[in-house]
Order: structure tokens, then sequence, then C-alpha cells
């Protein structure tokens, strides 16, 4: 199986995936995870990916627009013919993952979170 993950901190995943579960399933060739940093496709000079809440208030949000270009530029690049990625999108609104979840998900070859 194959993951690529968008974040904003792919250097936090580096030691993650180097131990654990995850890094024996990596060193099997189980697992192949790529991390992507959603930064590279902000569109402003500063690489800025979040803004103030639409109406004020307190905290900041992501944009949508390099979550958006990141999912699309690695879709593009992994076409297989008509063959569609599947894209997770992880949300606090979102549905539990349980374990059900997780072997429905293992059956992809291939995963972008």
């Amino acid at each position: 199986m194959k993951c690529t993950v968008l974040t904003l901190f792919p250097e936090l995943f580096k030691n993650f995936l180097k131990e654990s579960i995850i890094g024996r399933a990596i060193r099997a060739k189980k697992v192949k995870i790529d991390l992507v940093n959603i930064r590279d496709f902000a569109k402003n000079k500063h690489k800025k990916v979040d803004d103030t809440p639409f109406g004020g208030g307190e905290g900041m949000v992501m944009q949508c627009q390099p979550i958006f270009s990141a999912i699309e530029a690695i879709k593009e690049t992994r076409k297989r013919g008509n063959e569609e990625r599947r894209v997770i999108y992880l949300s606090p609104a979102g549905k539990k993952f349980t374990q059900r979840t997780a072997e429905r998900l293992g059956k992809y070859d291939e995963l972008i979170l």
C-alpha cells in the first residue's frame, strides 16, 4: 500500500516513520509513505497557508487553495488510466476511525491523506 500524507510539518513525521509498527512495515516494504508539504503549493510569496476566520473571531483556519492544489498535483502525477485515487480528508467533523475502517481502507493500493 502507498500512502501520501499532506502536512504542514513533514519533519515531525520522519522519526515516527522510522520507529514503531509503521517503521517495521516500511522496512518490510509492506507500505510506502510519502510526505508532502502543503506550503509548497501556496501561491503567495511567503508560502502562507492560514487565514483569519470568515466573519472574524479567534484563531486561524487553513486556506483551501494549497490543500486543493496539493491533492490535484498528487492525483495528476499518479494517474493510471482512468483509475481514481482514493483521497481521505481527516477532519474533526469526520467519522470515528475504527478497526473496521482500517480494514476497509487496507484494501486500496494507494491513499492520499
